[in-house]
C-alpha cells in the first residue's frame, strides 16, 4: 500500500540554448496554481495526492508535462483551464482527459 493514492509531477526543467523546455512554456506558474487547487479539495481527498516538480520528462516540445502515478497518465497542459480539466476529470472523477493526453505516437524532445 502505498502512502498516496496519486502523486503527480509536473516538469518545471529549463533548457538552455533557447530549445524548447517547460519551463519556459510556463511550467511553474503552473505547478503553483497546481498545488494550490489540489489543497481546495476536501480533506479527505486532498491528503491523498502529492503534487511534486520534476526536472525533465522529455517531452518538452509538447510542455509543460506532467504525469499522474499509479496510473502513469501522461498530460500537457498549457492553462489553468487545462489544470482546472485534469483535475476535475482524472483526479476527482477518474476519467481521463483526451484533448490533454500524450501517447507513445508523441516524440521525446
Amino acid at each position: 500500500m502505498t502512502y498516496y493514492q496519486q502523486h503527480i509531477f509536473l516538469c518545471i526543467n529549463e533548457r538552455d540554448n533557447n530549445r524548447d523546455c517547460c519551463a519556459k512554456q510556463g511550467s511553474l506558474a503552473l505547478l503553483d496554481y497546481l498545488k494550490t487547487k489540489i489543497k481546495t479539495l476536501p480533506k479527505n481527498k486532498e491528503k491523498k495526492i502529492r503534487v511534486n516538480s520534476t526536472s525533465c520528462l522529455g517531452r518538452c516540445k509538447l510542455g509543460p508535462v506532467l504525469v499522474i502515478y499509479p496510473e502513469s497518465i501522461w498530460y500537457h497542459c498549457k492553462t489553468q483551464i487545462d489544470i482546472d480539466e485534469i483535475i476535475e476529470k482524472q483526479i476527482i472523477n477518474k476519467e481521463i482527459v483526451t484533448r490533454l493526453l500524450l501517447s507513445n505516437e508523441h516524440k521525446a524532445l
